[in-house]
């Protein structure tokens, strides 16, 4: 897995010279073009699935053995697309590296070489895959593994650099303390909220005392006494539309990933948000029955709606005409 930022280097890749001679509706840059196998032929790239914040391609190589294989790119514009095209390669190869199994391999990301263009892409094999609900316990043992098996470079909560939800950037600085770590990322996340809606004095007033009392009381019990929380990877933005199940095997993989390290229940949390088909609850119960649940199980319920704030919070900021709908029932 490499990367390119801004400039490509002489490279035997046969459609390098001309970018323009190769098929399809969907322009390669050369950037993009020297992140692919050494002596490959390209021959087409066309539009591909959908991005809300971005354009996305597969891209078609013939290899230097004649092998055919395909690949996907992502790009987004601006600052805005460099961190969330810098966020989502990292996020994949974490969890590539934890769980390759679970992810299309990444290969690299970049900026756009072409003049005066300020695009940013990610680049990763393409796997050919059906949408839907996937399958629960084919998803949950793969999602119990990379919560299991993962283990935080620091010891901490948080990732190396900043990624992201949709367009939003997340809080990710390293926190010794989950119970730190989710709050400074709840008040981050209120905070942008207001800053993108508006000011809302009644629902000011019951996040502070979120702040204040809900998670000190929920989640910081978990952390007392002697108790403790592993840091584990969590996708971090998992419902069914980041998932896809492979038409050729069965298997099932997820992408569009912002990844950090967490409490393992807050990647759950955001499957009982009613927006996501995935709020069935054979998915939670399946994770448990494979992950196990971990202290004061009794309150685990209270904690997933504390965490499905968080991703309504996020939401909010992402699709700002859904804000209030989405509080009230919540809060």
């Amino acid at each position: 897995m490499g990367e390119v930022v801004d400039s490509v280097s002489a490279r035997d890749c046969i459609a390098m010279a001309s970018p323009s001679q190769i098929a399809g509706d969907f322009p390669l840059d050369e950037n993009v073009i020297f992140l692919l196998p050494r002596g490959c032929k390209v021959i087409s790239a066309n539009k591909h699935g959908f991005s809300t914040w971005g354009k996305s391609a597969r891209i078609s190589v013939e290899l230097a053995n004649g092998t055919i294989r395909k690949y996907f790119l992502k790009s987004a514009t601006e600052d805005a697309g460099r961190m969330m095209m810098e966020g989502e390669f990292a996020a994949m190869t974490e969890l590539y590296k934890t769980v390759p199994s679970f992810v299309p391999k990444p290969l690299g990301r970049g900026k756009y070489r072409s003049r005066g263009a300020r695009t940013f892409f990610f680049l990763s094999e393409f796997i050919d895959m059906k949408g839907g609900l996937p399958n629960p316990d084919k998803l949950c043992a793969r999602l119990a593994a990379l919560h299991r098996d993962s283990v935080s470079p620091t010891g901490k909560f948080g990732f190396h650099i900043r990624t992201c939800q949709g367009r939003t950037p997340q809080a990710t600085e390293w926190e010794s303390s989950w119970t730190t770590f989710f709050t400074k990322s709840m008040a981050y996340m209120m905070d942008l909220d207001f800053a993108t809606n508006g000011q809302w004095e009644d629902l000011e007033r019951v996040e502070k005392r979120t702040l204040s009392h809900v998670i000190p009381r929920l989640i910081g019990v978990l952390e007392k006494d002697g108790r403790s929380i592993k840091p584990c990877l969590i996708h971090a933005d998992l419902w069914e539309g980041n998932t896809g199940t492979s038409r050729e095997t069965g298997e099932v993989y997820v992408f569009d990933s912002g990844a950090y390290y967490a409490h393992n229940e807050m990647e759950i949390g955001g499957w009982r948000c009613p927006y996501n088909e995935i709020s069935d609850k054979v998915y939670t119960e399946t994770y448990f029955r494979l992950y196990g649940m971990g202290d004061f199980p009794d309150e685990w319920d209270d904690r997933s709606r504390l965490y499905s704030v968080y991703y309504d919070i996020l939401f909010s900021v992402n699709h700002q005409s859904s804000r209030e709908e989405l509080k009230v029932r919540k809060m």
